[in-house]
């Protein structure tokens, strides 16, 4: 019975300090609450439109995917920011990644959608 409360309160944990990382990332990133805005408008879409149980689906987990993909990128930013606050171009290419796997993600999000509409 012990274990079982430990990895209760472990999942509670790991839940409570997983919203306050999306908190703190949504106060500080804009990008964050612009492409949020953008999953609330595509879901909106793909529920609007007969589309298959498997076309929603992809469509609502790339754009979860772009959210996360801006979470990681946000995460490297300020770790970068942190250990490097000058110029640095490790610390430009670092972030540059970041940057790149939110653009494949949103990228890999139209794509679903243009198969999906098109197909």
């Amino acid at each position: 019975m012990d274990a079982l409360r430990a990895e209760a309160r472990r999942l509670a944990n790991t839940v409570i300090w997983s919203w306050d990382g999306f908190r703190a990332a949504w106060a500080t990133e804009k990008t964050l609450r612009q492409w949020t805005l953008a999953n609330v408008l595509s879901a909106a879409l793909a529920f609007a439109l007969d589309l298959t149980p498997a076309e929603r689906a992809l469509i609502l987990a790339l754009g979860l995917l772009v959210l996360a993909a801006e979470l990681i990128n946000t995460a490297v930013e300020e770790v970068v920011d942190h250990i490097c606050p000058g110029p640095d171009p490790r610390a430009k290419k670092a972030k540059d990644c970041g940057s790149a796997c939110v653009a494949l993600a949103a990228i890999a999000a139209g794509v679903a959608w243009v198969v999906v509409l098109l197909g």
